[in-house]
């Protein structure tokens, strides 16, 4: 793996943050290595906008790993087919 990525150390070594829901002002809790939460209160989805190097970046792959990758390429696909469903 690429070890001087900035984009990428929360991706590696993922923190938890604390977000409020834009909606009912819950907290609500997300991991930087995730690329949504669910607010438990009322159900609004938050997305992490840390994920999209790995979208664009040729490095990414190597940088955090196959199975990485795999899942958060899967994420973002998935992210993009429901916001183009409504």
């Amino acid at each position: 793996m690429v070890s001087q990525c900035p984009g990428a150390v929360n991706i590696r070594m993922p923190r938890l943050e604390i977000r409020e829901c834009p909606r009912c002002k819950e907290d609500i809790e997300i991991v930087s290595n995730e690329s949504s939460a669910k607010c438990s209160k009322c159900g609004f989805v938050i997305y992490n906008d840390l994920l999209s190097c790995v979208e664009w970046c040729e490095y990414a792959k190597e940088c955090v790993g196959d199975r990485t990758y795999d899942r958060v390429m899967k994420e973002i696909a998935e992210r993009q087919s429901s916001a183009a469903a409504q």
